[in-house]
């Protein structure tokens, strides 16, 4: 094993697993890229170790300056990965929040010693934008890193994610990820776009008015301005609809590969099986997929032990992760 001088050292190089056991197509494989490896448990370390990188090099941030204070709107990831960030760098960071998420999202938050601002629940991740934005406006001295819009999230991928992806599989023939801010797919999708243009990029997301996990809906009326400065819809060569019920069977399934998993990676994993069943049985394909997140901030959900049913009700009231 590698010694390191911080544990920021460790954000990205993570493994990929072949988990072709649950491809529905014998001629097809499928691979997960786990991100739970990385040191504050998901793919969003890279996302925050990124902006804040940026914002230094810009001068909006000056390390160990312990006064200052950044704002930013999170239900998920990339808040916990920012907290772990800042604690680091000696920053004070400010996570504007739905008041219903799970309980686990808010002990790692503070467990970094962030502080949570409360977004009304019933408006989900749009409503903490919208105020988090409009509390950035108020304090112009704070620091708004803004990942919907910042151009070091997709660069974050297309610099780190995506050349891992293809020097270690080199035969891949499609990517797979979910539609939240778009970064991953933006930026793993214009590199392998240029360094293997027959790749296909598809992009999993809920049903509009649905929630999944750590997923949106362009349909529900937000459209990430960096899908748009990146040309998504041109890069995007098809989006899947997956629903909740199917994101947790497929959370569930992935036990069956002995893999431990956030729901927005079930979900995931449902669009890679869609895409594997598309391919027809006299060609072959290989899938590289994202494993968001490991299991063990979902816990209190009880996606792999209470009744099916409960469970996506529940999620309706609840944002898990």
């Amino acid at each position: 094993m590698a010694r390191v001088n911080s544990v920021l050292d460790l954000v990205g190089s993570t493994p990929v697993v072949d988990v072709s056991a649950l491809s529905p197509r014998a001629n097809v494989t499928i691979l997960a890229k786990l991100e739970g490896r990385n040191p504050a448990g998901s793919v969003k370390d890279r996302v925050a170790l990124a902006l804040v990188r940026a914002a230094e090099r810009d001068g909006r941030l000056i390390p160990g300056r312990a006064d200052q204070i950044l704002i930013e709107p999170s239900s998920g990831n990339t808040g916990i990965a920012l907290a772990m960030v800042c604690r680091l760098r000696g920053y004070h960071l400010k996570v504007v929040m739905p008041t219903n998420v799970s309980v686990e999202r808010r002990e790692l938050l503070l467990a970094w010693g962030a502080e949570i601002i409360d977004s009304p629940g019933s408006e989900g991740s749009n409503g903490a934008v919208r105020l988090a934005k409009s509390i950035a406006e108020a304090n112009p001295e704070w620091v708004f890193l803004y990942q919907y819009a910042n151009p070091a999230n997709p660069l974050a991928h297309y610099q780190t994610t995506g050349p891992e992806i293809l020097a270690d599989v080199p035969e891949v023939t499609h990517f797979v990820a979910g539609l939240g801010t778009s970064g991953t797919l933006m930026g793993v999708g214009r590199y392998l776009k240029e360094h293997k243009p027959g790749v296909q990029i598809w992009a999993v997301e809920p049903p509009s008015g649905e929630m999944v996990d750590g997923l949106r809906s362009l349909d529900d009326g937000f459209i990430p301005p960096i899908f748009v400065d990146n040309n998504g819809a041109d890069l995007l060569d098809r989006k899947v609809v997956v629903r909740p019920r199917e994101s947790i069977e497929w959370t569930r399934a992935m036990t069956a590969v002995g893999l431990f998993v956030g729901i927005s990676s079930g979900a995931i994993m449902a669009g890679a099986a869609k895409c594997a069943s598309t391919i027809p049985d006299d060609e072959s394909a290989t899938i590289v997929t994202i494993v968001c997140d490991d299991g063990w901030k979902y816990l209190s959900t009880g996606a792999w032990s209470d009744d099916i049913d409960e469970v996506v009700e529940r999620a309706k009231r609840i944002i898990y992760f």
